[in-house]
């Protein structure tokens, strides 16, 4: 590892889905700053390193800690759930320690949402029910305003991070028909992974006597249940012999 900064996606939760870059720079940290509960303490064991939890730290609060560090020499990895790129923030942890003269390396990881459609056995884009997956979450602390009515309207898969607390308010709000299959999927790929199945009409309820709360994804549209699809022009022709 460099003078940089090593912001790494941890994968949905199952210690075996992180990418093989990522494990290497966890196993060669001297420090791991990790996203809190959103990480899989497996992927923790990973580092021999020290481990710094930093929920409740505020943004210059592990920038410079981050920095401090990198200075002295040691091997530092921000560890982010899923993949970094979606509703990680990293965008201004990356711009604050260009401010300490620290440079960032970036490592994509797999994000919940398709380890939600393998638990789902399905995919987020089926011919004849869907070419567009939309990724959106519900307006909250750091949102004002959101697009999920709006969204709605295209009728096609749409993914949900951040809604679970919110999900009876989505689904009064979305304008699929209610009888649109939806999935929340709790702890992807985890080993207390639960599947929740149900239409728009109904999924809230489901959910709620569930007991589920957050840490889910939701996945609204007929890729949920997949009927009726045509079959990849791959797939639907013959093939000529070699």
């Amino acid at each position: 590892m460099d003078n940089k900064v090593y912001f790494v996606g941890a994968g949905p939760g199952n210690p075996k889905l992180i990418t093989v870059m990522g494990r290497e720079l966890l196993e060669n940290a001297d420090l791991v700053v990790y996203a809190g509960s959103l990480v899989n303490p497996e992927v923790l064991d990973y580092s021999n390193g020290e481990k710094i939890d930093s929920y409740g730290m505020t943004l210059d609060e592990i920038t410079s800690i981050m920095a401090e560090n990198v200075k002295v020499g040691k091997n530092v990895v921000r560890l982010h759930s899923g993949d970094p790129s979606l509703y990680g923030a990293i965008v201004e942890q990356m711009e604050e320690l260009e401010k300490h003269g620290i440079g960032v390396g970036l490592v994509p990881g797999v994000s919940s949402i398709f380890a939600s459609a393998a638990a789902l056995r399905t995919q987020l884009t089926l011919n004849g029910i869907s070419d567009t997956l939309i990724i959106t979450r519900p307006a909250g602390e750091t949102l004002e305003n959101d697009l999920i009515k709006e969204l709605s309207k295209y009728n096609t898969t749409m993914a949900v991070f951040l809604g679970t607390q919110k999900i009876e308010d989505i689904m009064a709000r979305v304008e699929y028909s209610p009888d649109t299959p939806v999935a929340v999927v709790f702890h992807a790929s985890w080993d207390d992974q639960q599947i929740i199945r149900g239409t728009v009409s109904d999924i809230s309820q489901k959910v709620m006597d569930a007991g589920i709360k957050r840490s889910a994804m939701i996945i609204i549209g007929g890729v949920v249940d997949p009927i009726n699809y045509r079959r990849s022009h791959l797939y639907g022709l013959a093939q000529e012999p070699l």
